[in-house]
């Protein structure tokens, strides 16, 4: 049976700072990919002040069982100092993407680590 699949978003200042995100998590199975879409405009307060950025948005494909590590990791590797990291459930998926997704991403292969 297959994991419960995690679509996670984060946002980074930079396609170069996203790009690395995004690899790291890859290499290290807390995700099975990661889409890097350019040109986001955010909005937000900031410590009493509205902020107006462009930004990467990242879109992480991983499962319930990594989102620990996979959040951990994006905070530890992330520039700022309180990064966007959302995990939104998939309720239904294409039967052979999943079972890839799933075969991907693999936290018991770090228990060593």
């Amino acid at each position: 049976m297959s994991e419960q699949v995690l679509i996670v978003l984060v946002t980074t200042p930079s396609m170069e700072e996203g790009a690395q995100l995004g690899r790291t998590l890859v290499e290290e199975r807390l995700a099975a990919c990661a889409n890097l879409v350019p040109g986001i405009r955010s909005i937000y307060r900031w410590q009493g002040v509205v902020q107006d950025e462009s930004e990467v948005l990242l879109v992480i494909k991983t499962t319930a069982d990594c989102w620990s590590r996979l959040a951990e990791g994006v905070a530890e590797l992330h520039s700022y100092e309180t990064p966007e990291v959302l995990a939104l459930p998939v309720a239904a998926g294409a039967a052979t993407y999943l079972s890839w997704l799933n075969a991907e991403v693999r936290p018991q292969l770090l228990e060593g680590s």
